[in-house]
């Protein structure tokens, strides 16, 4: 058996693949506010178990704390209706405009994630 040899254009992209391999550039994630994401088990088209992680304000990690204690049980269909009116009811409070996107986080992933488990469900 012959071996072909390595051309320096195969070398050079050998070692810079290796490279960004072991010295990555930009990894990481950016420190930013609020931080919400969830975990949901969905059995025949209802949430069945749901778990919230994230760290934040104590509106924004109230406010999926709550929101998950509404969802686990619910069809999915009837979860993705959830609305902001509904989540802003839940905290039972006035919530300024500066908190608003706070109070509303956990929405935001609530809809990402049950559009995206709809497709799931399916298969």
């Amino acid at each position: 058996m012959s071996s072909k040899p390595v051309s320096a254009d195969d070398q050079f992209y050998r070692e810079y693949i290796l490279d960004h391999y072991k010295n990555p550039r930009n990894y990481g994630r950016l420190e930013h506010g609020d931080v919400v994401g969830m975990d949901f088990r969905v059995k025949d088209g209802v949430i069945d178990d749901i778990r919230f992680h994230g760290r934040g304000c104590a509106i924004s990690q109230a406010s999926a704390s709550l929101l998950t204690e509404r969802l686990k049980g619910m069809p999915l269909d009837d979860a993705k209706k959830i609305n902001k009116d509904d989540v802003l009811g839940e905290l039972g409070i006035e919530i300024s405009p500066a908190r608003i996107k706070c109070a509303l986080l956990s929405l935001k992933v609530l809809k990402v994630g049950a559009y995206g488990l709809a497709g799931d469900d399916e298969e």
